[in-house]
């Protein structure tokens, strides 16, 4: 007997166009028990000769025809008659030049265990694993080169053995994508045409993977679409989309006579006017959306009160008295990001921690204080000129890094100089050096908007002017952090700077604490002209 393969070809696609041309089907039910099916597939051997399972990687790729007819049995369970057709070639990985080429037919019958059985999965649900077995019949004729001889068609009638893993895709409720893979034992060795393998071992077998499209035949009858069929439904005519029972009718899971699509409530049992809900408060919210059902309350608060309308209801509010616009977090608290025990709305610096007798903000450390003290013994600059020394960038340098380190802060540069010359001079030296040195630093990238230089000329010596030594004290350029938005450090200190025109008005061109607008110094060239006496 000769296998037919035209005879497979003609019911693999006849399967298919089958169930394309079942425009009334439905998907398979206990009312529609028929189903037809029609796949493409593609198989895998594994024998003497070598594997390409789950590898097809050199191996001429042949696709296979099939089709299926099932028949429901119970929500767990299908029956299903499977054929399938494919031509395969392979070329042996053992022994170079063996070979074989087989039409392969399968026929098998296999026992379906649906995993949407209503225990696992809905029965109508859009994925809808399973798994399939059972026994069958494996035809193939054979011939290629084995063991380096060649042979003739052999002609193979086994029965075999089938496993397979299946996912179905509900594409509606009138066709389904099914993807399988199976692995099919025939109970032969002579696929390849070698045989004789140790302990009497069946290495012959193969993997077949597929997708294919799936009907049901019939139709039942079911008006308001509603999943149960007339002859079942008491309540023929439910809108489209409402939950029903076992009878077809709207659920109404209290009890109250309003179904439970038209009931807001449908676990309580309440009266029309309110759509089936209580309000027991009676504040306009029913109880199903009242949060605090028993105390009138705010509809837009759910139900509940919000004495300090900071939008937490009070019985959750932890800070009741919270001020009016502050923001809160979920306990009705005011929020603190960075967690210092400082609100944010009283944080100077709500993103860094820091203790409330700083403003919630970093303090400054004794080692950083002590390099800004010190960093005034290395700013030098040219001889009665406001141009820096080289021997100033490090330390200016390390001042920018601290300005990194400390962003809430702004460091305020003063100038000053000893008293000899003239007094307009040297508070014009004075702002232009510390003019100078604010610019060094906007160039090591310290924001504008942090650096702020004052000149104060002679007026703030710290030592005696009678002296070289107390000059040479008094001239120096100061580095005060302040946090931002605090008044100046240095006019903390020395009061604001002096102006030309009130040095002017004081007797001797020697104020002490007049007070001047402050400024904010750009970065200023020394003056073009130098004092008539060159002594800074």
């Amino acid at each position: 007997m000769h296998l037919k393969p035209q005879l497979l070809r003609g019911l693999a696609l006849g399967a298919v166009l089958l169930g394309v041309a079942a425009p009334h089907a439905q998907a398979q039910t206990p009312d529609r028990k028929t189903a037809l099916s029609g796949n493409v597939g593609l198989l895998q051997y594994h024998g003497n000769m070598g594997s390409d399972f789950w590898n097809r990687s050199g191996v001429d790729i042949e696709v296979g025809g099939g089709g299926a007819i099932s028949r429901y049995l119970s929500p767990s369970w299908d029956a299903a008659l499977l054929g399938y057709y494919e031509t395969y070639k392979f070329s042996s990985q053992v022994r170079a030049g063996d070979n074989f080429e087989a039409r392969v037919g399968m026929v098998d019958l296999g026992f379906k265990l649906k995993l949407n059985n209503g225990k696992i999965l809905k029965e109508e649900s859009r994925i809808q694993p399973y798994l399939m077995a059972g026994p069958g019949m494996f035809l193939s004729n054979t011939s290629g080169r084995a063991n380096g001889k060649d042979f003739g068609v052999t002609q193979i009638r086994r029965p075999e053995l089938f496993g397979l893993a299946g996912i179905r895709l509900r594409l509606s409720d009138v066709v389904s994508l099914d993807l399988t893979t199976s692995q099919h034992y025939p109970l032969t060795e002579r696929v390849d045409n070698l045989y004789g393998s140790p302990n009497d071992k069946l290495y012959d077998r193969f993997l077949l993977h597929q997708a294919g499209i799936t009907v049901a035949l019939g139709q039942a009858k079911d008006e308001d679409s509603d999943g149960v069929s007339d002859k079942k439904d008491k309540c023929p005519g439910t809108p489209k989309g409402v939950a029903v029972d076992p009878n077809g009718c709207p659920l109404d899971k209290d009890g109250d006579g309003i179904p439970d699509y038209q009931d807001k409530c449908p676990d309580v049992k309440g009266v029309a006017a309110l759509q089936g809900c209580p309000d027991r408060d009676g504040d306009g919210v029913t109880d199903a959306d009242d949060k605090c059902p028993d105390t009138p309350g705010k509809a837009e608060l759910q139900g509940c009160p919000d004495a300090d309308n900071d939008g937490v209801i009070d019985q959750n509010d932890k800070c009741p008295d919270t001020p009016a616009g502050v923001k809160v977090d979920a306990n009705g608290c005011p929020l603190d990001r960075d967690g210092d025990g400082v609100p944010d709305y009283q944080d100077r610096c709500p993103d860094r921690a820091g203790p409330a007798s700083n403003k919630g903000c970093p303090e400054v450390k004794a080692e950083t204080k002590k390099r800004l003290k010190e960093a005034t013994k290395y700013i030098n600059f040219e001889f009665n000129k406001a141009v820096l020394l080289p021997s100033s960038y490090p330390t200016l340098k390390d001042l920018a890094a601290i300005m990194a380190e400390y962003p809430d802060y702004t460091l305020s540069i003063a100038g000053h100089t000893d008293s000899k010359g003239d007094d307009n001079y040297n508070l014009r030296l004075s702002d232009a050096r510390a003019a100078s040195a604010r610019a060094y630093m906007l160039s090591q990238a310290v924001p504008a908007d942090r650096i702020v230089s004052h000149g104060f000329g002679e007026t703030k010596p710290i030592a005696d002017n009678a002296t070289k030594a107390g000059q040479a004290l008094n001239r120096r350029v100061e580095f005060d952090l302040y946090l931002t938005g605090d008044p100046n450090a240095a006019e903390v200190k020395y009061g604001p700077a002096p102006t030309i025109s009130e040095l002017q008005k004081t007797p001797a061109g020697r104020p002490t604490a007049g007070k001047a607008p402050v400024k904010k110094a750009p970065a200023k060239k020394a003056p073009a002209k130098k004092a008539p006496v060159k002594r800074k």
